[in-house]
């Protein structure tokens, strides 16, 4: 189950979920485990916009862990996340040049990582991919996490990111943005 929070203090180039940027319903935590509860489901993944913007992200990732719910958070890797649970698993992005938001990244949120957790970089084009292989390899970050490659859905052809990575024995694991392919650009979905 996604548990999706309003807003975000970035503006990235291939954003997927802009119409999380404002709206929604404001609810108390208890109100959000409820409803999760309703839905007998294990995992939970938290994410947004950017779900650490809002200032009791912290402490709903601590109670749907308390909750047993086995939990995860998509963040933008811009804000720190020095104090999540231990229990979270964490997927952080590491924004590529194409996104506009690449001088955001927050490189101290690497030291917080742990190899239960992933690092994330959506590819749009050639440059990208270079930006990556030679962040991977500078920050070691085939040591610190399970690392992810996606393409810019529409802009960039899976087939061409595999061959890339396949060519370079890239040490990551390919991901497709599936919600596109299923549905579209349909919110919530």
């Amino acid at each position: 189950m996604f548990v999706r929070l309003t807003g975000c203090p970035l503006r990235c180039q291939y954003c997927d979920t802009a119409y999380a940027f404002s709206g929604g319903q404001l609810k108390s935590i208890s109100d959000v485990l409820d409803e999760t509860q309703s839905y007998k489901v294990n995992r939970v993944t938290v994410t947004g916009g950017e779900p650490l913007a809002q200032p009791e992200c912290l402490a709903l990732l601590r109670e749907l862990c308390d909750g047993g719910f086995s939990v995860s958070l998509e963040t933008s890797g811009a804000l720190s996340i020095a104090g999540v649970d231990p229990r979270v698993t964490i997927v952080m992005d590491l924004k590529t040049p194409s996104s506009g938001e690449c001088q955001r990244n927050l490189y101290a949120n690497l030291a917080h990582l742990a190899p239960k957790d992933e690092i994330k970089f959506v590819i749009s084009d050639p440059a990208d991919y270079a930006w990556t292989k030679d962040t991977i390899r500078e920050y070691k970050l085939a040591e610190t996490a399970h690392l992810l490659v996606s393409p810019n859905h529409d802009v960039l052809q899976a087939r061409d990111l595999a061959e890339w990575v396949l060519a370079d024995r890239l040490p990551v694991r390919l991901q497709i943005q599936l919600h596109k392919y299923l549905w579209g650009d349909v919110p919530g979905r």
